[in-house]
């Protein structure tokens, strides 16, 4: 799937740019840590069922800022080999596992590739929205920002009429 390798591209930049505000924040943030954290255990866990294997992090871990960013690093680098050589049947592959409820499901490596670079996108406006409701900056981290190498325009920088 020729779109893939820019979403983790993106996913990895925004992952540290969200990071990168988290530890400028001016206040706590205890929540949009947790999202933040949520957003990687969460792609580790669908990482790990890609693979057959069990997940080693929750899907709502408690994590520092350092952890954060080595299991973000982590994650890339899993997705990176998982794309490496990969073709159209390997996304097509259907894997079974069970949510983290417990209940089973069956997604095709696709599907859950989707899955996880959107839920990602999903929790980091949350994580923006916490971050500006407390006063601190967030970082752009739309995926048009991301191509462009320049933020998107907002409400203050469009003139008035």
């Amino acid at each position: 799937m020729a779109i893939l390798p820019k979403l983790i591209d993106h996913l990895e930049w925004a992952d540290a740019r969200t990071l990168g505000a988290l530890r400028k924040s001016t206040s706590p943030n205890a929540k949009a840590r947790e999202l933040f954290a949520h957003i990687l255990g969460a792609t580790h866990n669908w990482l790990a069922r890609i693979a057959g294997r069990a997940a080693t992090v929750t899907i709502w871990p408690t994590l520092g800022d350092d952890e954060m960013e080595r299991l973000a690093r982590e994650n890339v680098a899993e997705l990176r080999r998982l794309l490496d050589g990969a073709t159209e049947v390997d996304f097509s592959r259907v894997v079974p596992y069970r949510n983290s409820a417990g209940h089973p499901f069956e997604s095709t490596v696709e599907d859950m590739l989707l899955q996880l670079t959107t839920h990602a996108a999903y929790h980091r406006g949350q994580i923006a929205m916490l971050l500006r409701q407390s006063g601190s900056e967030p970082a752009p981290t739309d995926y048009i920002a991301f191509i462009r190498e320049a933020p998107a325009a907002t409400r203050a920088s469009i003139p008035a009429r």
